[in-house]
């Protein structure tokens, strides 16, 4: 692993990022849409945990679905880079395919913590107020969840040679992982087969742990949504590395 190889593609990364002002905003719309038309249109129904409505109960959900989205989209940058050729002048330098595979997770972990944050200020003052110890938590809880779905995307990224195979694919897989978290109802009240394809969605453990953090309700204890993020995590990592490493043959 090279330190200084890692930080050049992290600081990279986060140029294009911030360059982007409306990609920034484009990606809130639908958590937006979400929160003040579904969340509002529906204040008037049952709220799975007593004292919030029902907006509240879905707005840890809807931060996790802000990740998800910033995250997973992040492996279309792989892509571009094969198709402007900087991605052929990254391998031909003297650093490791797992250095490659950091530097770019940190890059869009970037993205997603940044648009986390403008989500957590927009819900402290219309949805849901927290306490900076609450924001420190949410965001370190998004720190892990980040990592393992920006891996996501970047192996997925990884396997595919056009932005429009890319994209059937990541909508293929990022509603689902939404639909199936338990985002946006109470999963001890679902139907049996949502509970059961839950239990090996990703987002679920992510959605319930920031459940806990800002409501102090989840459906599992912490420490199973942090054995699952960690375990998924390690996964991703495994898969992403192994697929960073056939990069230069396919290219």
């Amino acid at each position: 692993m090279n330190p200084n190889a890692v930080w050049a593609l992290l600081l990279r990364e986060a140029k294009i990022f911030l360059r982007e002002k409306e990609r920034i905003v484009s990606i809130l719309i639908s958590p937006l849409l979400f929160l003040f038309v579904m969340g509002r249109g529906m204040a008037q129904g049952h709220s799975p945990v007593e004292g919030f409505s029902y907006q509240q109960f879905i707005f840890p959900g809807i931060m996790a679905m802000v990740i998800l989205f910033t995250s997973i989209t992040y492996g279309l940058y792989i892509i571009w880079d094969k198709r402007l050729d900087f991605l052929k002048e990254v391998l031909a330098a003297p650093i490791s395919r797992a250095t490659l595979f950091f530097g770019k997770s940190l890059g869009g972990m970037l993205g997603a913590l940044i648009e986390t944050l403008l989500l957590l200020i927009i819900g402290a003052f219309f949805i849901l107020p927290q306490s900076p110890l609450q924001v420190l938590l949410c965001l370190l809880a998004a720190f892990p969840v980040s990592y393992m779905i920006t891996n996501m995307g970047l192996t997925i990224g990884a396997k595919m040679k056009s932005m429009e195979g890319f994209g059937l694919v990541m909508s293929f897989l990022t509603w689902p992982l939404f639909f199936f978290s338990g985002a946006l109802f109470d999963l001890g009240n679902a139907a049996p087969y949502i509970k059961a394809v839950s239990l090996i969605d990703p987002v679920t453990y992510a959605v319930d742990l920031l459940r806990v953090i800002m409501l102090g309700r989840g459906h599992f204890s912490v420490w199973t949504d942090l054995g699952a993020i960690a375990l998924f995590s390690l996964a991703t990592t495994a898969l992403g590395v192994a697929a960073f490493g056939k990069l230069q043959q396919e290219k």
